[in-house]
């Protein structure tokens, strides 16, 4: 929960179903009471997070994770957009993605990515990783105010 005692509003922006699930699987294990919000791309992360059309009266989330590897428009553009926007520059951002490419990484960082993380290959390393950010991100790190 929030300072407020609110759940904590999570987007996921992530084209893979399966990831999804996964990650959805993983936050109903953690401690932390949160609505996890999902986009499949990155056209819809940006309508998301800007609150445009259907998401006109979704929340604004305390965290973002980020798949790079997107349709429409990579996470690498989607971080570029959050940075040149002052109202959403403050979400931290969590990228979870498969790339293991050093490119990918710095530019990631150099778009002021909160962190960058790999995805596992297997189920338990997965469910690790998502029950790590949580705990770490929800729990320990103090977010900022809207």
């Amino acid at each position: 929960m929030t300072d407020t005692g609110q759940p904590v509003e999570i987007l996921l922006a992530e084209d893979n179903p399966g990831d999804v699930k996964l990650t959805e699987k993983a936050l109903e294990r953690g401690n932390v009471i949160n609505n996890l919000h999902v986009v499949n791309d990155g056209v819809e992360a940006l309508a998301y997070l800007r609150q445009e059309g259907e998401y006109a009266d979704r929340p604004r989330p305390d965290l973002m994770l980020l798949d790079l590897n997107m349709p429409r428009k990579s996470g690498t553009e989607v971080l570029e957009a959050i940075g040149d926007d002052e109202d959403l520059r403050r979400i931290p951002v969590v990228v979870l993605t498969s790339s293991e490419a050093e490119e990918d990484i710095v530019k990631s960082y150099d778009l002021h990515a909160n962190a960058y993380l790999t995805k596992p290959v297997d189920f338990d390393g997965f469910l690790d990783i998502v029950s790590r950010i949580e705990e770490f991100w929800l729990s320990v790190v103090k977010m900022p105010p809207e």
